[in-house]
């Protein structure tokens, strides 16, 4: 059978003088990438700190989608109703005249999404293709009206959160998170444990068998794998961890409104992983921030940004199918090539 290929099998194999090489500055750029995340709030800018905060959420965001997307073969463009159910989640859960724990709300916006997830899959993966699409799609608008019209979720201007989250042992606060410093480095801890636990996933058996579905679904159940069933986790694994990005920005915003379940905001997170490359980690994180930074740039050029950013991703397209993530690839393995050529 056969499956998706990570980026180092790609080109070089591991045991091999010149596998050594690729892996060893696979390692070092995201270590670099690391350390300069870590170096914001160190300039000492409250707003480019709350900035990157955002779009290190949206990058857990971008990843959980990817898990449909690039690593099992489900295009979904309702993945913003999970991230607007633990974003709301937090809202109605958090007390109007104290602050909210953190020890109650996050697992309850965890398993509200688990479940919402989990509830839908069963309905929406019983079809494919554009169906599949448009499903998921019907789904998300459901639960954006039903926050958008009723009392549930205040009407379009949503709901105010008045006081910042709490996480206490005792008397003791851990975290304050009214600091955004303080916030920036829970954020970044959680964003590295969503990128590790994601690549445990899919070098588990549960995700190669994620890949296989996603390479030759009829052969992987004529192997005697139930594909509904791990389509269904790969669904619920995705939700959750969109409830969860949703959960972090509610405590950053301080509010919750149903336009974070809209489909534009679906279509958002689509483009992120597109301009970082579907099927990589790196690629989806990477997405969020090119995208964050070409939204930037083209709103201060125009109103009609949009319009730019449609550009930019028709030509990355056509000339770069495998997004950002593939033009990296080949930055890495060039050096290695060239090295070996020599030899």
């Amino acid at each position: 059978m056969n499956r998706a290929p990570n980026v180092t099998e790609r080109y070089l194999d591991e045991a091999t003088p010149r596998g050594a090489s690729l892996m060893k500055r696979e390692v070092v750029l995201p270590v670099l990438v690391l350390a300069l995340l870590a170096l914001v709030p160190l300039t000492g800018s409250a707003f480019y700190t709350e900035v990157v905060t955002k779009v290190m959420i949206m990058a857990m965001f971008a990843m959980s989608l990817d898990l449909l997307v690039g690593y099992t073969g489900l295009v979904s463009f309702g993945h913003a109703a999970f991230f607007g159910i633990g974003a709301y989640a937090y809202a109605l859960l958090a007390p109007k005249t104290e602050a909210a724990s953190l020890w109650l709300t996050l697992p309850a916006a965890i398993g509200m999404g688990a479940v919402a997830a989990a509830v839908i899959g069963l309905f929406v993966l019983r079809t494919k293709g554009i169906y599949f699409i448009m499903v998921t799609l019907a789904f998300a608008q459901m639960f954006y009206f039903v926050f958008h019209d009723t009392n549930l979720g205040g009407g379009s201007d949503g709901i105010t959160i008045d006081f910042k989250l709490e996480a206490k042992l005792g008397d003791i606060a851990l975290i304050d998170f009214g600091n955004s410093n303080q916030f920036y480095y829970f954020v970044l801890v959680l964003l590295v444990a969503a990128f590790l636990f994601l690549r445990t996933l899919l070098n588990s058996p549960l995700g190669r068998a994620l890949q296989g579905i996603k390479v030759n679904e009829h052969r992987m159940r004529s192997l005697g794998y139930q594909v509904f069933w791990y389509k269904l986790a790969s669904f619920t694994i995705a939700g959750t961890l969109a409830a969860f990005a949703g959960y972090l920005s509610a405590v950053q915003t301080g509010f919750a409104n149903p336009e974070i379940l809209s489909w534009h905001q679906s279509g958002n997170v689509l483009l992120m992983i597109i301009l970082g490359g579907t099927g990589t980690l790196y690629g989806a994180i990477g997405g969020a921030f090119v995208f964050a930074l070409l939204e930037n740039i083209f709103e201060a050029l125009t109103v009609h940004w949009q319009l730019l950013l449609g550009l930019t991703i028709i030509l990355l397209v056509l000339f770069l199918p495998g997004g950002l993530s593939e033009f990296v690839a080949r930055f890495i393995s060039k050096p290695v090539e060239e090295h070996a050529d020599d030899e």
